[in-house]
């Protein structure tokens, strides 16, 4: 089975935002035009539906398989201080998300065994796509690897302690005046403050000089760099509702950015999404998702958009069963296939009991659950569903493979690869990483040093540490 490759595209030009005449914490729209994507996807193998091909394969029946999908980046606005309300720093009515803990509660309590937890799994190969998948147990059962279940995780940027506003507005201010500017001044310090703090610098940038702080960067710096400062400096929450309004925008639609947001974020972050996208761009999401999709696509996104899986993080294993019964006869056990089964179960289900159910499953279908979704599926809807169940089992591994693929091959899709590192920089960046080892034999900053210069590189080194 292969991956379907990414569509050579970045965001098309943005013409500044928020809409005319609509009041916003952030900067007049029009004001500045953020660089044009300069990347695309790299060349993919072929397979069902097209694609880059999977390095390692799927793991024996009762594993799961991880799935990717992508992105591009658009415009910046500027003026009063973007993300910053009138009252003070952050992002105007949307909470930061919080740090998370995509283990669920860690792994799914296994009947038959003491205590409910399955004994340590038999050392074996790692699927470099799965790693997080399973292993047999000593009496030849699949289990699910505990190990693999994330119990915590951790951003490479943390809150700078003794933080300073006014001295790291100076400090910038200083590395722009007169003739050249300091990259490693501003690296220094974009790099090493939280996405609360670099509001706060916005704001004491303007109080102590009457002028823009990112405008006055945009005129300092230019390519990937800008690119990168300019989504640091964006509020997490907007910059997710950013990416996906200029992933519908104009001609064409990056179905793999919606699939890599809208597929990944928690329930929290979701609904924060939704109201920053009507707020700041003055449309529904959900309209603009069935005006640039269709289909069993079209209603996965829509189901993912509304914020609503379960987060009861106790496995009813009846449950799990019903719904992996559910789901064979829905597609394996029938002609045909009732997509509106799978969409049900997946979109609903929290983690936790969504690999309950896909354990019960592999034992059912004899096949694990992502190589019945390949054979009953194709295209995106077979994409986003396989990005929800690599969540439930691995999130890090999730995006440590959508790395992997922006920067393989021929080319390097700058715009995703900008993305994933800021968005995740102070959630799970850590495991990321680790994973990004485990699965490919080569540390996520030696591809990155490999695939970027100057201080592109230098940034994006810093923000992921040696």
């Amino acid at each position: 089975m292969s991956y379907p490759g990414y569509p050579p595209s970045g965001y098309p030009a943005f013409p500044g935002y928020p809409p005319t005449g609509q009041e916003s914490v952030y900067p007049p729209a029009g004001q500045y035009t953020y660089p044009a994507a300069p990347g695309g996807y790299p060349p993919a193998g072929g397979g069902k539906a097209g694609g880059y091909p999977a390095p390692g394969g799927f793991p024996a029946p009762g594993g799961f398989p991880g799935a990717p999908p992508a992105g591009g980046m658009p415009s910046y606005p500027a003026g009063p201080g973007f993300g910053v309300p009138p009252t003070g720093p952050g992002f105007s009515g949307y909470p930061q998300p919080p740090a998370q803990n995509y283990g669920g509660g860690g792994p799914a309590q296994m009947p038959g065994y003491p205590g409910g937890q399955a004994p340590s799994p038999m050392p074996g190969p790692v699927c470099a796509m799965c790693s997080f998948i399973t292993n047999l147990n000593y009496s030849g059962n699949t289990i699910l690897n505990p190990a693999a279940m994330v119990q915590y995780t951790q951003g490479t940027i943390q809150a700078a302690p003794n933080f300073d506003a006014g001295r790291d507005a100076e400090i910038l201010r200083k590395a722009m005046k007169g003739f050249g500017t300091d990259e490693k001044a501003i690296i220094d310090v974009v790099s090493n403050r939280s996405n609360d703090q670099r509001q706060k610098i916005k704001a004491a940038f303007k109080t102590m000089y009457g002028k823009d702080l990112i405008k006055d960067l945009k005129s300092e710096l230019s390519g990937n760099v800008e690119e990168l400062i300019l989504a640091l400096f964006m509020p997490r929450t907007y910059y997710d509702a950013w990416s996906l309004h200029h992933a519908m925008k104009g001609a064409g639609t990056q179905e793999r950015v919606l699939i890599e947001i809208l597929c990944t974020r928690t329930n929290q972050e979701i609904r924060e999404i939704v109201n920053c996208y009507k707020s700041e761009f003055g449309r529904d999401i959900e309209q603009d998702i069935r005006a640039d999709t269709s289909g069993h696509f079209e209603r996965l996104l829509v189901s993912m958009c509304q914020g609503n899986r379960d987060e009861n993080q106790t496995v009813d294993y009846q449950k799990a069963q019903e719904d992996a019964q559910r789901l064979y006869q829905a597609g394996e056990g029938k002609l045909g296939t009732d997509e509106s089964c799978f969409n049900m179960v997946l979109a609903s289900r929290s983690f936790p009991q969504l690999r309950a159910t896909a354990e019960a499953y592999s034992r059912i279908a004899n096949r694990d659950l992502a190589s019945s979704i390949d054979r009953e599926f194709s295209g995106n809807v077979e994409r986003g569903l396989k990005a929800i169940l690599q969540c439930a089992f691995d999130r890090p591994a999730f995006f440590a493979e959508r790395l992997y693929h922006a920067m393989k091959g021929a080319g390097t899709d700058d715009s995703t690869l900008i993305r994933i590192i800021v968005t995740r920089s102070e959630i799970d960046l850590v495991q990321i990483k680790q994973k990004f080892t485990e699965m490919y034999q080569k540390t996520l900053a030696t591809m990155i040093a490999s695939d970027t210069s100057g201080d592109y590189r230098r940034l994006l080194l810093a923000i992921v540490g040696q």
